[in-house]
């Protein structure tokens, strides 16, 4: 009886095998990382300008109908719930004294955190209202 010797390198390569794998995994892991970053980083960032766009959409609408800047700020913080109002800045255009029939632009800005840290460590996004007085 004689052994077949054909096992040893049968068993060599496949050593090769799982280490080509390895190696090519290694390569490919570092991009598939980044592309995964750059996804949630580009959500976060969609997520805050869609936010920062409706808390100006409240600021607006509110500054139409009451002409009050604080009561706009506070419509705009409710507008915008997950965001922190320390955040904030407004920038105010034109006014509705009553019975104007003008317009009023609030511009709402914010900055916060990245997520993520790959493309800087903050984030800044505005958005514009604007809405004819009297709503």
């Amino acid at each position: 009886m004689h052994r077949s010797s054909s096992r040893g390198p049968r068993s060599r390569a496949q050593g090769r095998q799982r280490g080509a794998a390895a190696v090519e995994f290694a390569l490919v892991a570092p991009v598939l990382l980044a592309l995964v970053g750059g996804i949630i980083e580009f959500s976060y960032t969609y997520n805050l300008q869609i936010s920062v766009t409706q808390a100006a959409r409240e600021a607006a609408r509110n500054m139409a109908i009451h002409n009050d800047q604080t009561l706009a700020r506070a419509a705009a913080v409710a507008g915008a719930p997950g965001l922190s109002p320390a955040g904030f800045t407004y920038t105010f255009t034109g006014a509705c004294p009553d019975g104007s029939t003008g317009n009023v632009q609030v511009t709402v800005g914010y900055q916060a955190g990245s997520m993520t840290g790959m493309f800087g460590g903050t984030v800044n996004v505005s958005g514009t209202g604007a809405m004819r007085c009297g709503g």
